[in-house]
């Protein structure tokens, strides 16, 4: 009796588990729905279309993932660090074989929006989708024309993750995306005037700008995705570098900055407050320097109307005059290392060298910034293609952990600035995980 009654009521437990599990494999392996399943292919594309999508690849600042040095344009293979293994950038040229020559209209907007490949394959969220989602239907049809059209195809093979298995199973992801990744286009909000939204379609969807100045949670998930969230766009740590935040907060983030100076920090490379450097140098030498000015306005006055967060930032700053003195530790390296270009009283030349009064890097609680551009210099600034003159030097080779770290403890305790110390041990680390800025950035010349 007992063991009929046992698997008469394992029969009834193993009903609702093969149903769940039977969703649960429809629901990670569907193809996501796409306005473009029955567009008939093209063979061809007009050449404003063609052009467009090239606007919109600039906007979206592919190349930075998808090109080396060296390389074939968008031909993949730059290396990602992951906490679960370093993964590769794929080959995005129109090469039948080893790139996405093979891509439907609806096989590419799955890739892009959605984030899923042909055959069902789920693509790491180090591809930008949850962003690139927001993405107006008429872009990702001209973003598409490009690569098919404006694109020479590279027979170049990708190079698989170091994700060891199990963890490199990719259904997962599916999960990951049902709880963080949204689904819809940006929509206009009819609150807002067209030059707020058209900034906010930019900085939201193709810029995404999110991926590198949002904080992440605890499932490596952009906290916010947009301006409804408090921590959207407020700073974030990420690949050693801190990339500001880009809100109203007048120490640590855009506080200072008119929108004439936002909009001429992406079209120049620099401002009176700061010369692009880190991560932020390859958005500048390949996507932002190339937006229209209406672009950029718009994106100006999208930035300008996030609010910041006073109890985060403190009391602004304000710059304080000091008296040189050579007995503080640090003070000595930096008036014999940095003050023939920011000057004795931090003021720097600008907008050639930079201010490191006032400097975000010099106001942030995270020191990563200062750390990793003090041992490891600054990539070039292209302007127009003309490659700028005054690259800041590394300096891993002719100072120690405890010169870094003392030089910057001064430079993040002078002027008015209260960042707080700097840690010789912290230097240390970022300079076993990081090397050099290349001399030889990527600048794309996309046809």
């Amino acid at each position: 009796m007992n063991n009929r009654r046992f698997a008469r009521t394992a029969g009834w437990l193993a009903l609702p588990c093969l149903v769940a599990a039977g969703l649960l494999a429809w629901y990670v392996t569907r193809e996501p729905a796409t306005p473009f399943a029955q567009e008939p292919a093209a063979a061809t594309f007009e050449p404003a279309l063609v052009s467009r999508g090239e606007y919109v690849a600039r906007l979206s600042d592919c190349v930075a993932c998808h090109s080396l040095p060296g390389k074939a344009p968008f031909a993949g293979g730059l290396e990602m660090a992951t906490p679960l293994g370093a993964i590769h950038a794929t080959n995005i040229t129109p090469d039948k074989t080893t790139g996405i020559g093979a891509y439907s209209l609806a096989d590419f907007d799955r890739a892009v929006r959605q984030g899923v490949a042909p055959g069902g394959r789920r693509l790491y969220p180090a591809m930008p989708y949850p962003s690139y989602v927001k993405l107006s239907d008429d872009d990702v049809r001209a973003l598409y024309a490009f690569f098919m059209q404006g694109v020479q195809p590279a027979n170049q093979a990708n190079i698989p993750s170091d994700i060891p298995w199990p963890l490199n199973m990719r259904w997962p992801i599916a999960l990951w995306n049902g709880l963080f990744a949204p689904t819809a286009t940006y929509v206009a909000k009819a609150d807002q005037d067209a030059l707020w939204n058209r900034g906010a379609y930019i900085v939201q969807g193709p810029g995404h700008c999110g991926s590198c100045h949002t904080p992440r949670g605890l499932a490596f998930n952009e906290k916010a995705l947009d301006e409804s969230g408090a921590p959207y766009l407020a700073g974030a740590l990420l690949d050693g570098w801190y990339a500001p935040s880009l809100r109203q907060d007048p120490n640590t983030g855009l506080g200072r900055w008119s929108e004439a100076q936002i909009v001429q920090f992406l079209k120049t490379g620099r401002n009176a407050h700061a010369v692009v450097y880190g991560s932020m140098t390859e958005a500048f030498n390949n996507s932002t320097q190339f937006m229209r000015d209406d672009d950029l306005a718009a994106i100006a006055r999208y930035l300008k109307a996030l609010p910041g967060d006073p109890q985060r930032d403190g009391t602004p700053w304000q710059y304080q005059a000091v008296n040189a003195r050579q007995d503080v530790p640090g003070a000595h390296t930096y008036a014999t290392r940095c003050a023939s270009c920011h000057g004795l009283d931090g003021k720097g030349q600008p907008e050639w060298m930079p201010p490191l009064a006032g400097a975000t890097s010099a106001l942030a609680k995270e020191s990563a910034s200062a750390i990793n551009i003090t041992l490891n210099g600054s990539q070039r600034v292209v302007t127009a293609g003309v490659p700028d003159a005054y690259r800041m030097p590394a300096f891993r080779e002719q100072l120690s952990d405890q010169q870094i770290a003392e030089v910057l403890s001064y430079v993040r305790g002078t002027w008015g600035n209260n960042a707080g110390a700097v840690d010789a041990k912290a230097v240390g680390k970022l300079r076993g995980q990081t090397d050099p800025a290349s001399s030889s950035p990527i600048i794309l010349q996309m046809r």
